[in-house]
């Protein structure tokens, strides 16, 4: 616990906040902006004198029930209360993430036709998709929502049993799961995501297996081959792009410039424009 930096970050949140903003009277007897300490105490349920050893840096280490009572006092965003959380050594209650994708991601994917990409969460199930992945994944916009899930799909769809035979495929999905196990970690109270576990735990016993082996990796750029129907074999790095404040990530399949696989990837984008102005979509 860093007591002095806890002390300067209260000092300097509690200056930060008018009174007005916590529902406060505004006043005109205040000799320095901000909330006064008897204020934040108030607000936060706890005494004065406890408050002011805080900001002295000479307080005992605050229970998580106070940081989150000080947390709401001094109105901190979600990044603030993190950092208060950490400033005592006490990791933060994780808050479910949702299944919203950004504006400005679903921008991103737009305009990256060139490569196939796409949005997956920490289940990872294909949240979006641009329209080159939608085209080299076969079709996603043609499946089920259910149907979308990665490891959904690895362990229990069509195809899983020769697909986990696959010793590369094999190493990915062990990495997908250990990756799973990390986020569940970090995100406890994500009710979807546990669900997706006890379901693959209870239908698939390759899941089981490698779930047992408490494996824990955060995913991170790898080199993948594909045998496409479509495009034969093609070589590109599956690039991962974490999404700030969000267990959301951007998945783009990059190949190598110049390369073979390049210019099947450039064939596939040229198809998929045709197919968009067109409108009609091949199999």
């Amino acid at each position: 616990m860093d007591r002095q930096q806890l002390a300067d970050f209260l000092r300097v949140r509690r200056a930060a906040i008018r009174p007005g903003d916590v529902g406060l009277p505004e006043g005109s007897r205040r000799r320095t902006p901000g909330l006064r300490r008897q204020e934040v105490a108030q607000l936060a349920g706890i005494s004065v004198e406890y408050y002011i050893r805080l900001e002295q840096a000479r307080g005992p280490k605050p229970s998580r029930q106070v940081l989150n009572a000080l947390s709401r006092a001094l109105v901190l965003n979600r990044d603030q209360r993190a950092h208060l959380f950490h400033l005592v050594d006490e990791p933060p209650e994780a808050v479910a993430p949702g299944r919203e994708v950004p504006r400005t991601v679903l921008d991103l994917l737009a305009g990256l036709d060139d490569f196939p990409a796409y949005a997956v969460n920490a289940g990872y199930d294909m949240l979006a998709w641009n329209r080159t992945a939608d085209v080299f994944m076969g079709y996603l916009s043609r499946l089920r929502p259910e149907e979308r899930n990665i490891l959904r799909s690895s362990f229990t769809g069509p195809g899983a049993a020769a697909r986990l035979a696959d010793a590369e495929q094999r190493a990915f999905v062990r990495e997908c799961v250990a990756d799973v196990r990390a986020s569940l970690a970090r995100n406890p109270g994500d009710g979807e995501l546990r669900s997706l576990v006890e379901e693959l735990l209870r239908a698939s016993p390759e899941f089981g297996a490698m779930w047992a082996d408490h494996e824990v990796a955060v995913r991170r750029a790898r080199t993948k081959r594909v045998d496409h129907p479509r495009l034969g074999p093609v070589e590109f790095d599956c690039q991962v792009l974490m999404v700030p404040g969000c267990e959301l990530r951007l998945i783009v399949y990059v190949p190598e410039p110049g390369s073979p696989s390049a210019e099947a990837f450039a064939a596939l984008a040229e198809q998929v424009a045709e197919e968009t102005e067109t409108g009609v979509l091949r199999p």
